[in-house]
């Protein structure tokens, strides 16, 4: 059975924010204040344009993911769960001005994600910095 809910209408930039974190917890997000929503941002070495190229190959180097929009400061994507297919909606903002590089991840049916999405971030973090340092 699969659990793919709609594609929220409130995704992408607007004033330099992404959309905010539900009040479940299924939600982290680099631009939220909240202890259960907040998460560090990513950073980069490189161009702004060179990092979102590297989101991009780490994201499409993990399973069940698909890159929806994109664009040169903003890139969305779908994670799908292995088991019951499970949406999670994905976004990457370049912040250009902070030098960092926003996130959110949201799932879109459910209350608790038992940390996937935190656990997501992370990963793309390690991957993203491992590309980086490759690189010098």
């Amino acid at each position: 059975m699969i659990f793919a809910g709609k594609r929220p209408n409130n995704l992408g930039v607007r004033d330099g924010k992404l959309a905010s974190c539900p009040t479940s917890p299924n939600c982290v997000s680099s631009q939220s204040t909240d202890a259960v929503h907040k998460i560090a941002p990513l950073t980069y070495t490189s161009t702004p344009e060179q990092a979102l190229a590297d989101i991009k190959s780490v994201i499409q180097s993990l399973p069940r993911t698909k890159i929806i929009t994109e664009s040169n400061d903003y890139l969305y994507a779908e994670f799908k769960s292995a088991l019951m297919g499970f949406v999670d909606d994905v976004e990457f903002y370049v912040d250009r001005n902070a030098n960092v590089i926003h996130v959110c991840f949201a799932s879109r049916l459910g209350q608790s994600d038992l940390g996937v999405n935190r656990q997501r971030v992370e990963t793309i973090r390690t991957k993203l910095n491992e590309i980086q340092q490759n690189r010098r």
